[in-house]
């Protein structure tokens, strides 16, 4: 079974940073960015976000324009990407606003019995087995959401095909980059795709890995 595509998105500030110094839920991007961030979501089956940034933002990222939910019902598939939440724990507040969304909650960590608030659950063993497991069952487009210790580890093992990541007019400074410093990622050449002004002195490059 041939491995998913997987997307890479986010927004991010000139000195590559995902949030303020202060830490907490990232507020990158304008109106421009959210077009982007849909039209991605439009294109995939499923969505990796680490359980980290689920529980900071208490929800993923939806499909809301209409032009999008229709392409999709045309295409026959539902209206939203899977969410896919990358975590350890077992253990979660049923009032996240995760569990009030109109779409499919896959677990991937444990293998345990998928705990309430879940659909399904997939057990976490290494990334290259999972990543086929998901495609077996259909998810064969997958975007990567965040955080920092999701992208990198994926990154690191050289799984993710392409990156799409919107530069906002704004220096953060402090410790949230959008990679690790520390996640050993292997030098790597990338191939322009796309680049697009997205309004607001926000602009979009899109990438391929070479």
């Amino acid at each position: 079974m041939p491995a998913p595509e997987l997307r890479l998105v986010l927004a991010i500030s000139l000195d590559g940073r995902l949030a303020p110094a202060a830490g907490g839920a990232a507020q990158l991007g304008g109106a421009g960015d959210r077009r982007a961030l849909e039209e991605a979501l439009a294109w995939a089956d499923g969505a990796l976000v680490g359980g980290r940034t689920i529980r900071q933002h208490g929800c993923t990222c939806l499909i809301r324009d209409a032009d999008l939910l229709e392409q999709r019902q045309q295409q026959g598939r539902p209206p939203q990407p899977s969410a896919l939440v990358v975590s350890r724990q077992l253990s979660w507040d049923p009032d996240l606003r995760l569990f009030q969304q109109p779409l499919q909650r896959w677990l991937l960590g444990p293998g345990e019995p998928a705990p309430a608030g879940f659909d399904r659950s997939l057990p976490l063993q290494n990334w290259p087995a999972t990543l086929a497991a998901l495609a077996a069952a259909g998810l064969e487009r997958l975007l990567v959401l965040g955080g920092a210790e999701l992208a990198t580890q994926l990154l690191a093992q050289g799984l993710v095909d392409e990156l799409q990541l919107t530069l906002v007019p704004q220096l953060l400074g402090g410790p949230h980059a959008w990679v690790q410093s520390d996640g050993a990622l292997e030098a790597s050449a990338w191939t322009l795709l796309e680049q697009r002004c997205l309004g607001g002195d926000e602009l979009l490059v899109r990438y391929r890995r070479t």
